[in-house]
């Protein structure tokens, strides 16, 4: 072999020995960092399965994903994906009964052709009848002429209601002491069963508060025990000390209560 010949042979092996160090040092380059980053994914994967308890995965599918999933992210959702449809059931809360709730009954009230009335009646036990019955009945009075008790019926039921009158009751004392008509001096004091002080009937600011004081004084002074004019709570009882000098102050009255209920 001529030196040329050896020349460039030489020459062959030394490129040929560059180009080996060169793939060595390339791959050494690139393999190292995806050797690391394959082994650090491996110990993700191990971690997530540990965290995960019996999530159900076999070596072979954990294989299949480190192959086919390039992406860390990616593969904790395709184990929790795995471990929710395979291990978990998902748990909806118990929803609590709701306790029943018992409905507010139904008020029962009297019919107005049921109500009734007698002379010995006790004052303070009501009518029973509904309000929107009540202003009906009063309504119907005949011998209201000038409309006082239709248009007030409402005011009187409510004073009735808060004091416990029967009010029927206190509609007979009202026409009993004022008239039907309601004659002037009730009208103009407000005053309409004849409160008195000093001899004179008491004024009132208005009829709602005549009404008002009305229904409170037969209640606080003439109706309920112990009161300081009580003696029962029937017309005759309460005859003894708000009219004791008439002797038809009864049998009036319950005229005038007769007369509503006809």
């Amino acid at each position: 072999m001529n030196k040329g010949n050896r020349k460039v042979l030489i020459s062959i092996r030394l490129s040929t020995l560059i180009l080996i160090i060169l793939a060595i040092i390339i791959i050494a380059v690139v393999g190292i960092p995806i050797y690391k980053r394959i082994s650090e994914n491996t110990h993700r994967l191990v971690a997530a399965t540990d965290e995960n308890e019996n999530i159900g995965l076999t070596n072979e599918e954990i294989e299949l994903a480190m192959e086919n999933v390039s992406d860390t992210n990616n593969r904790q959702a395709l184990i929790s994906s795995r471990s929710l449809s395979e291990r978990d059931t998902i748990r909806v809360p118990e929803v609590e009964e709701e306790e029943d709730i018992p409905e507010e009954p139904v008020p029962v009230t009297t019919p107005i052709e049921e109500v009734k009335i007698s002379k010995d009646m006790d004052l303070t036990i009501r009518t029973g009848v509904s309000k929107e019955d009540f202003i009906i009945l009063m309504a119907g009075v005949k011998q209201d002429t000038s409309n006082f008790f239709e248009e007030n019926a409402g005011i009187i039921y409510d004073v009735c209601e808060k004091y416990q009158l029967n009010e029927i009751f206190f509609c007979g004392l009202i026409s009993a002491e004022s008239g039907w008509t309601i004659d002037s001096n009730h009208r103009r004091t407000h005053n309409y069963i004849s409160l008195m002080a000093g001899g004179k009937l008491i004024r009132f600011g208005s009829l709602e508060e005549g009404l008002d004081k009305a229904a409170q004084a037969l209640h606080d002074n003439y109706l309920t025990p112990g009161a300081r004019f009580y003696h029962g709570s029937t017309l005759a009882g309460m005859k003894t000390r708000f009219c004791p000098a008439s002797s038809t102050w009864v049998n009036l009255v319950y005229q005038r209560m007769e007369q509503i209920l006809k």
